[in-house]
């Protein structure tokens, strides 16, 4: 199945860069290409993409507003949003994340990690650099509560041995087919383990439930922010 992807950048060179990129491979197509946020909308309503690679700093309505418009139409369910940015913040990735973005990259990525990256969220994985992962921790951890209360320690007795397993290798940005093939499982039953601890520990989506994992200490922090 082909993956079909609207860019969305206000640097023409860019686009131009992902186009042939993204064109190259057998497996995607650009179908669009948009200079600021509202004409992203604009394009995702009419073309329906499986993925918009997202820049946040654009002119007018930009990368964050966009992905919010997109995420709230249920028309659009089925398009992710991937940010690519040079600005992996904390306060630009914790925000992205709230509206709906299903994966945060940095505009240093590399040419393979990009396009893995476009598969990765295509296939309904959620993707963090870990420079992005960084900062998530570090903007969830300093916030007040509830934020920084999304599940104490002794919640972590809910989930199997599995289910702990497979929730620090998410945490530490393993994909589910990494995961699938350190563990020897198939990759439906990792997602089967995801889902169980995203019930049982209260976590809205994958993002969460890497935070939940620093915050109850089920994933050393000071490794991650070093």
């Amino acid at each position: 199945m082909t993956v079909r992807v609207l860019l969305a950048d206000d640097q023409a060179l860019l686009r131009g860069t992902f186009r042939l990129l993204i064109d190259s491979c057998d497996d995607m197509e650009v179908v669009g290409e948009a200079a600021n946020g509202d004409e992203a909308v604009a394009l995702a309503r009419t073309r329906h993409p499986d993925v918009v690679l997202m820049d946040i700093r654009m002119p007018g309505s930009d990368g964050l507003a966009a992905t919010a418009a997109i995420c709230d139409d249920r028309d659009l369910a089925g398009t992710r949003v991937l940010i690519l940015t040079m600005f992996e913040t904390d306060e630009y990735v914790a925000r992205a994340l709230r509206v709906g973005a299903s994966g945060f990259l940095g505009k240093y990525v590399t040419t393979d990690a990009l396009l893995a990256g476009i598969r990765t969220v295509a296939s309904g994985e959620a993707l963090l650099s870990p420079g992005a992962t960084r900062a998530l921790i570090t903007r969830f951890l300093a916030a007040p509560a509830p934020d920084n209360a999304l599940a104490p320690p002794e919640r972590l007795h809910d989930l199997t041995p599995r289910e702990r397993e497979v929730t620090v290798l998410a945490a530490q940005g393993r994909s589910n087919a990494e995961i699938a093939a350190g563990l020897f499982i198939s990759v439906l039953t990792v997602r089967t383990h995801i889902q169980r601890a995203l019930t049982k520990l209260g976590a809205r989506d994958r993002a969460q439930l890497v935070v939940i994992a620093y915050q109850t200490g089920l994933v050393p922090i000071a490794r991650t922010l070093r």
